[in-house]
């Protein structure tokens, strides 16, 4: 699950788990060859910085055989444990979006997980007619009966997570940082296994967790302490 492929940007392009898109060939004109190489010259000339990971954020992508994100787009996961994604290449006008969203937060880190908050809804929104996620339900796993069209909590780990460091790069965050996911789970006391993005506040260094799959579509998705998180059922 490791497919980042390339499209135009804006687009939105169905990647499957198991395959790899085949090669194909056909006859340019001798413009349209010409029109192909400059492109392939200018996009050469400036690729997508790779984001700076820790190795626990790494470990998202890799477990599932996917690209990280980069500033240009994202793979969405979906259908339980990335068995399903898609490619979303986030064009000027997200970009202004989820600009104009985070900008709310500035005034103070309470603000900014309000607008984190926000950020989320409008990647489900955004993604939700795509994929056949607009009816999704809160805290969907196998018992759901329906993955092609919800998240588990790994998917929704993966997404947030990739939102959150795209909106990083891009400078919207300014009194959090992007976190490592965190994992719970006791079955002493019935606490069945869950995990979340997390943000860090900061100037208190305080954890945060970012939940979305606890929420149904469009609802923002629950934002507490870590702390608190770890406890909860």
């Amino acid at each position: 699950m490791r497919d980042f492929a390339l499209s135009k940007i804006g687009k939105i392009r169905h990647s499957p788990a198991a395959s790899r898109p085949e090669k194909t060939c056909s006859v340019m004109s001798r413009k349209i060859l010409i029109a192909a190489l400059l492109a392939g010259l200018v996009s050469s000339a400036a690729p997508a910085a790779a984001l700076q990971l820790t190795p626990q954020q790494a470990d998202l992508y890799t477990s599932v055989s996917i690209n990280p994100p980069s500033v240009n787009g994202m793979t969405v996961c979906y259908g339980f444990v990335c068995r399903r994604r898609e490619m979303l290449y986030f064009t000027a006008s997200d970009q202004k979006q989820l600009s104009q969203i985070m900008a709310r937060g500035k005034a103070s880190a309470v603000a900014e997980r309000a607008a984190i908050q926000k950020a989320v809804v409008w990647f489900d929104k955004r993604m939700g007619p795509m994929i056949g996620t607009a009816k999704r339900v809160a805290r969907a796993d196998i018992r759901s009966g329906a993955d092609a069209g919800n998240y588990d909590c790994w998917d929704s780990t993966r997404n947030v997570t990739s939102l959150l460091l795209v909106m990083q790069e891009w400078g919207l965050l300014k009194h959090h940082t992007v976190s490592n996911p965190r994992y719970r789970g006791n079955i002493l006391v019935m606490q069945l296994p869950h995990n979340t993005a997390v943000i860090m506040e900061k100037n208190s260094r305080v954890e945060w967790a970012v939940d979305m799959w606890t929420t149904r579509y469009a609802q923002p998705p629950d934002v507490m302490l870590v702390d608190q998180w770890l406890k909860e059922e």
